[in-house]
C-alpha cells in the first residue's frame, strides 16, 4: 500500500475520533461544540457555512438598497452600549464610508464593546432597513479587516457559532481540522463521480469551508449534497433489505372473490390515481418481494377504498389484516365505510378500541386468534400484548406519522414477513417522500371521487372576526352546522395528542406577565392561554384560544339558543363518540374542537370553519382541518383568525387563500424553510442532511434514489470492492446520526 493511501485512509478513521483531538479545541470549548452537536471531527468538518460575506462584492451606504442582502465596508465612527431594559444590552455602532452613514445595531453582544474601537475598519453584512429615514443594519455578521483588506475577492465564511466559540474561532478551528485530517479517502464510487462530473471529497471540503470564489462554493456544494442524498437513499434502502432477508415475503392472492365483489359492488367509479394505486399495490402483494408501500392522499381523495383492495386481497388469500388509526373517531369512520364496501363481500371485520366493553373485547381476541376475523380495525388498543393472529400477512397504518418507531414496530413484529402499507393525508411533495422515506415505494392521490361544493378561505385578523362569526350565525339561520378549532384544550399546562401541531414559524413576543408558546413548545407546557372573542384593546396580543373556555363562552354568547358541543383529545372514547353522533345527527350546531377532528370527520352539512390562532398550525394540518366542509353539496367558508404581525406566518397564511391543492401548498411551505429546516431531525438520519434543500435540489433527490435503486438492487450488501467503503461509512457516521435522531 503506497503512503499517500495510507495516510488517506488513517485519517478517515480518524473522523470519528472526539473532536478535542483538534488543535484549539479545549475541554471547554469541547463542550461548547457539544451543545451545538459537534462531537467528533466528522461533526465539525460538516458543520458548513450558513452564508458567506464576499469582500469583492461590496456596496457603498448610499448605493444600497432597502430590502437588500450586501457587504459594507467602513470605519467605526461612534460605538455606544445601550441598556434598554434590565438584563436586555445592545450596541449601536455608527458605521461611515465614503458616501454617508450605516447605523448598525447589535443585540445581546456587549463584548463589541472590548472587539471593536473607533477608527477601526470593519466591513458588516446583512440587510439593509430603514429606521427613522436613516439606513441600518441589525444584527450584521462583522469582521474587522486588516490594513488593505477588502478589495481582492476574499471571501469569508460564516459557520454556525456560539456565545463561547465566535465565528472567528469557529474558523481557525475548523481550518486546524482540515490541516490535521485531510486527505481522506473518497468514497464515492468513480463511476459517479465521472458520470456527474462532481468534485473529489476532499476538494468539496476545501472548497465549501474556505473558497476562492462563489463558483467554487456552488461546485462544493454539487458534491455534498449529491453525497448526502446518495447515502440517505442508500442506507434507508439497505435497511430495508436487511429486513426483508429475514423472512420470507407473503404472495397475495389477487384475483379471489372478494376482489370480484368489491369491485362489482363498488359505489361509485374509482378515479384514475385510485386504479393507479391499486393495480400498484395488488402487484406488489402479488410478488415475491415484501411489499412496503406509502399511499399518499389529499383530503377527500378516497384512500380507504384503495386499502379495501387490499384488505380483500387478504381475506381471498386466507389470511388475516389489521389496521391501525391513530385516533378512535377514525378508527369507528373506517370499520364504518369498510363495513359497506365490504357488505357483499365475505370479508369479516372487527373493531377494536379503548372503548370496547370487556366481553366483546374477549369474544374479538378469540376469534382473532382462531381465524375467524379477517380485517382488525382499531387504534393503539390493538398494540396491547394479547391481541394475538392467527395469521397476518398485512399491516395497514393510517396517519403513520402520528405513531412512533415502536408503534409501528410492534405491529411489525407480530407479522413476519407481512406487507406494510402506509397512509396518510399529510400532503408531502415526492421529493420529500423520497428523502423521509427512501425505502418505500409511493402512490399518489391527486383527484377526488366526489369533488362536493368546494370551500373558499379567507385570512381575518383577530379585531375583525366579527365577520367570521357573523357567517357563523348566518350558515346557523339556514340550518347549517359550524366548526370552531382551538389550539389548546384548556388553559391549564398538558401535553397529549391534541397539543401537537406544526411550528408556523413566527417566535411570538414575550413579557413579564405571561409567555406565548409556539406550538414546538408545546408538548412541554402551555404557560397560559386567555380566552376571549371580544375584539377590544384590553386584549390587544391574545394567547392561543382553549376549546374547554371558548366553547362556554361562546355558548353563553355569540350561540345562544344553538347547542354548542365540545370534543377534544382528554374525553373518553364513549365520549367523543356521543358527542360526534350528536353533531353528525344535527343535534349539536356548534362543534367546538381541537385538532382531533383534522381527520376521520365526516359531516356534510357544516359548512363554516373559524380556526382560531391559525397562524400557529402549518399549512398541511390547515389544509387537513378545512377539508372537513364543502364535502357535500353545501359549499363550505373557512376563517383564519390570526393576531400575528410575521410576515412569513401571514404569507403562510395568505397561501391557503389562493390553492385548495395540498401538495401545493406543503411545497410552498418547504420553499419558505430554511435548509435545515425542510427535514427535521426526527427522519433516519435526517440530521445528516445539512446542506439539502428538497424544493430547490428536486433533481438531485431523484437522481440520487434512483442511483441508490440501483446499486442496492445489484449489491444490497454492499460488498463490492468499490461499495465497501461506502458501506463503512453508513455503518458509522449515518447510523451514528439516525440514533442521535431517534430513528
Amino acid at each position: 500500500m503506497d503512503t499517500p493511501l495510507r495516510d488517506r485512509l488513517t485519517n478517515t478513521l480518524g473522523l470519528e475520533d472526539p473532536v478535542d483531538r483538534v488543535r484549539l479545541v479545549s475541554p471547554t470549548r469541547a463542550k461548547a461544540l457539544a451543545g451545538m452537536g459537534i462531537h467528533t471531527v466528522w461533526d465539525l468538518i460538516t458543520s458548513y457555512p450558513r452564508r458567506y460575506v464576499d469582500l469583492s462584492a461590496v456596496k457603498t451606504v448610499v448605493n444600497a438598497r432597502v430590502g437588500e442582502q450586501c457587504t459594507i465596508i467602513g470605519e467605526v465612527y461612534d460605538l455606544k452600549l445601550k441598556r434598554p431594559r434590565p438584563r436586555f444590552e445592545l450596541v449601536q455602532i455608527t458605521l461611515t464610508d465614503a458616501t454617508g452613514t450605516l447605523m448598525v445595531t447589535a443585540f445581546r453582544q456587549p463584548w463589541l464593546m472590548e472587539k471593536l474601537q473607533k477608527g477601526m475598519r470593519i466591513a458588516v453584512a446583512g440587510e439593509i432597513e430603514l429606521f427613522h429615514g436613516a439606513k441600518q443594519m441589525t444584527n450584521p455578521f462583522i469582521e474587522e479587516l486588516n490594513e488593505g483588506e477588502g478589495g481582492h475577492g476574499r471571501i469569508i465564511p460564516v459557520h454556525p457559532a456560539c456565545e463561547k466559540i465566535p465565528p472567528a474561532w469557529m474558523r481557525n478551528i475548523i481550518s486546524n481540522a482540515l490541516a490535521q485530517y485531510l486527505p481522506v479517502y473518497d468514497s464515492m464510487p468513480v463511476e459517479l463521480r465521472t458520470k456527474y462530473r462532481l468534485m473529489g471529497r476532499n476538494e468539496a471540503l476545501r472548497c465549501i469551508h474556505f473558497p476562492v470564489s462563489m463558483e467554487e462554493v456552488a461546485q462544493a456544494k454539487r458534491r455534498l449534497i449529491y453525497e448526502e442524498l446518495l447515502s440517505l437513499e442508500l442506507l434507508l434502502m439497505g435497511r430495508a433489505a436487511e429486513r426483508d432477508a429475514l423472512f420470507a415475503a407473503r404472495v397475495h392472492n389477487t384475483t379471489g372473490d372478494n376482489l370480484a365483489k368489491l369491485r362489482k359492488t363498488c359505489p361509485f367509479i374509482p378515479t384514475q390515481d385510485q386504479e393507479d394505486a391499486i393495480s400498484r399495490i395488488l402487484s406488489e402483494m402479488g410478488a415475491d418481494r415484501r411489499m412496503n408501500h406509502l399511499l399518499l392522499g389529499d383530503v377527500g381523495t378516497g384512500k380507504t377504498l384503495v386499502a379495501a383492495f387490499a384488505l380483500a386481497a387478504v381475506a381471498d388469500t386466507g389470511s388475516q389484516a389489521v389496521l391501525l388509526a391513530p385516533t378512535e373517531i377514525l378508527a369507528v369512520q373506517h370499520d364504518r365505510t369498510l363495513g359497506k364496501l365490504f357488505a357483499a363481500t365475505g370479508v369479516r371485520q372487527a373493531l377494536l378500541t379503548g372503548s370496547t366493553t370487556p366481553q366483546a373485547r374477549s369474544e374479538i381476541l378469540h376469534q382473532l386468534a382462531a381465524g375467524e376475523i379477517d380485517v382488525l380495525i382499531g387504534t393503539h388498543a390493538v398494540l396491547e400484548d394479547d391481541v394475538r393472529f392467527r395469521d397476518c400477512s398485512l399491516v395497514i397504518i393510517d396517519e403513520q406519522q402520528r405513531f412512533g418507531v415502536d408503534q409501528r414496530a410492534v405491529l411489525l413484529e407480530r407479522a413476519p414477513g407481512a406487507d406494510a402499507l402506509y397512509l396518510t393525508a399529510t400532503p408531502i411533495p415526492r421529493t420529500l417522500a423520497l428523502s423521509l422515506y427512501g425505502d418505500l415505494s409511493l402512490s399518489y392521490l391527486k383527484q377526488r371521487p366526489v369533488s362536493g361544493a368546494g370551500r373558499t378561505t379567507r385570512v381575518v385578523s383577530w379585531k375583525d372576526k366579527g365577520e367570521a362569526y357573523g357567517a357563523a350565525i348566518d350558515a346557523l339561520e339556514r340550518g347549517e352546522q359550524v366548526y370552531v378549532v382551538c389550539p389548546l384544550v384548556d388553559a391549564a399546562p398538558e401535553s397529549g395528542e391534541d397539543s401537537k401541531a406544526e411550528d408556523s414559524g413566527e417566535r411570538p413576543s414575550k413579557s413579564s406577565k405571561k409567555k406565548q408558546l409556539t406550538f414546538s413548545d408545546a408538548e412541554e407546557a402551555y404557560e397560559y392561554a386567555t380566552v376571549t372573542i371580544q375584539g377590544d384593546d384590553d386584549f390587544p396580543d391574545p394567547a392561543p384560544a382553549a376549546a374547554v373556555e371558548r366553547a362556554r363562552v361562546l355558548a353563553e354568547t355569540v350561540f345562544r339558543g344553538y347547542e354548542v358541543g365540545l370534543l377534544h383529545g382528554k374525553l373518553s372514547g364513549a365520549e367523543k363518540q356521543r358527542v360526534m353522533k350528536d353533531f353528525s345527527e344535527g343535534r349539536v350546531n356548534v362543534l367546538v374542537a381541537t385538532t382531533v377532528i383534522e381527520v376521520g370527520i365526516d359531516v356534510p352539512n357544516a359548512t363554516v370553519m373559524i380556526i382560531d390562532s391559525a397562524d400557529r398550525f402549518g399549512l398541511s394540518q390547515l389544509h387537513q382541518l378545512r377539508g372537513r366542509v364543502g364535502r357535500g353539496s353545501k359549499p363550505g367558508e373557512v376563517f383564519l383568525i390570526s393576531s400575528s404581525t410575521s410576515e412569513v406566518a401571514m404569507k403562510r397564511l395568505a397561501a391557503m387563500t389562493t390553492t385548495d391543492d395540498g401538495f401545493e401548498l406543503a411545497t410552498y411551505d418547504l420553499s419558505l424553510r430554511r435548509e435545515g429546516d425542510i427535514l427535521g431531525n426526527r427522519q433516519h438520519g435526517a440530521s445528516a442532511l445539512k446542506l439539502v434543500n428538497v424544493v430547490r435540489d428536486a433533481a438531485v433527490v431523484e437522481t440520487a434514489h434512483r442511483d441508490a435503486r440501483a446499486i442496492i438492487d445489484a449489491d444490497p450488501k454492499l460488498i463490492a470492492p468499490d461499495h465497501r467503503a461506502l458501506a463503512r461509512e453508513l455503518r458509522s457516521a449515518w447510523a451514528d446520526a439516525s440514533v442521535k435522531a431517534g430513528g
